[in-house]
């Protein structure tokens, strides 16, 4: 019988790897705290509609990578493509904006998206996304990416590129699109059949083509940066003048957008060149819309997500930093030994001793090789000679030095030890 394995593109993480994933979480949540957000926990099954109605029908996320199912009682629900939908409906049925009219709030947590596995990115990803809800000012849009460039230099991440650009708003826009699709127009046959389709659907989805003809007419298509209206020019300028005061390197790139239709204002990205065409490490922007488009007052947010996949892949940071090992082996000889050694372990680990023991029985000399290769700092040498004297015998495994310990006062000796009291 063939053996079962992983669905295509979900990933085990496996024990000597989630060392670093709890490290880098537990970063995140430090530098996040630090600047006054909250974590909040939102479910990985939402119903269909709140995707549709956020991210855009006319997306490729919505199109042809959601995971959608008909529930019991012909109810469409989708494992959650990305989180920022999620915590604003959250945010929205809780009421949030009525106790603080400003929200700050991240979430960790695995995404899913049906689309074709690569390196760092899989079918089932994971995701650190952060939203600040209920600010306009430009200096929220700085102080976000100032939290992002902070917390990405305490992951040990170097060789990334900061991008900004500005999509404007519902005032600008049309009037970009309109000039964009005069653009493209009479130019359908040099483009991709997805670019084609976008045209119609979703003319700004056509500077996140890769076809490298389509590159060709899009660099010379019009940019919505010289259609920015008066109110999205003065805030992007402010935006930028923000980063400046941190002194934080960026680049304006022109082409930027975002694969989601609630994004406004500006827009940002963290990206590297170690990934190939989808390059980018962190991603976000301005949606001011849309907790409107979602039945709330109309309340601006911006946000970002970072792929905890990419960013572990590239990060310095090593798996062997994190493994957890040992404090304590107890090697017993004999069944009475075994019986005093399972008592004493599991009352040390009670204590918060780290502590292994061998149930097989087996030589002392096996037993010794187990605890070296287990990485244990001590060896409790437990044997019926030892038991009658009332002693045992506690080696150092780091530089080879043993002593014969009370077993009356052993807990106190091992805790004392071990914990450094």
């Amino acid at each position: 019988m063939d053996s079962i394995t992983a669905v295509k593109g979900f990933k085990d993480i496996l024990p000597w790897e989630t060392g670093k994933w709890h490290y880098i979480e537990g970063v995140a949540r430090e530098t996040f705290t630090a600047f006054g957000f909250r974590e909040i926990r939102v479910p990985i099954l939402e119903k269909t509609d709140l995707f549709r109605r956020s991210i855009g029908e006319a997306t490729d996320i919505v199109e042809k990578e959601m995971y959608t199912f008909s529930d019991r009682g012909d109810e469409y629900l989708t494992l959650r493509p990305e989180a920022t939908a999620s915590i604003v409906r959250s945010y929205l049925e809780h009421a949030m904006y009525a106790s603080d009219p400003v929200a700050k709030l991240f979430t960790i947590g695995p995404m899913f998206r049906r689309e074709r596995p690569q390196k760092g990115r899989y079918r089932q990803f994971h995701q650190i996304n952060v939203e600040l809800i209920g600010l306009d000012d430009p200096r929220a849009d700085a102080e976000i990416i100032i939290m992002l460039t902070q917390f990405l230099e305490r992951v040990q991440l170097s060789q990334l590129k900061l991008q900004i650009n500005s999509l404007g708003c519902v005032a600008c826009r049309p009037p970009f699109k309109k000039a964009l699709t005069d653009y493209l127009k009479g130019k359908e046959t040099c483009l991709c059949e997805d670019c084609r389709r976008r045209i119609v659907t979703n003319p700004l989805r056509v500077f996140d083509c890769k076809v490298t003809g389509c590159n060709e007419i899009i660099d010379r298509a019009p940019r919505l940066l010289t259609f920015l209206c008066h109110a999205c020019e003065d805030h992007f300028i402010k935006v930028r003048e923000a980063l400046d005061a941190f002194v934080i390197p960026y680049e304006i790139n022109t082409k930027m957008v975002r694969g989601l239709d609630y994004y406004e204002k500006t827009t940002f990205e963290v990206v590297t060149e170690y990934l190939g065409a989808q390059n980018a490490v962190v991603g976000g922007g301005r949606y001011d819309g849309l907790v409107r488009t979602l039945g709330g007052p109309n309340i601006p947010g911006i946000g970002f997500a970072i792929g905890c996949e990419r960013l572990i892949s590239l990060s310095s940071l090593k798996d062997n930093d994190f493994l957890i090992h040992p404090d304590l082996f107890i090697a017993a000889l004999g069944n009475e030994a075994q019986k005093l050694a399972f008592r004493i372990c599991n009352r040390l680990r009670i204590q918060g001793v780290k502590t292994e023991i061998d149930y097989a029985g087996k030589s002392l000399k096996s037993q010794m090789k187990r605890a070296d290769k287990l990485h244990c700092r001590f060896t409790l040498i437990l044997g019926e000679q030892e038991i009658m004297a009332n002693k045992a015998e506690l080696r150092n495994m780091h530089d080879a030095t043993q002593e014969s310990v009370d077993l009356d006062t052993l807990y106190e000796t091992i805790l004392n030890m071990v914990k450094g009291r």
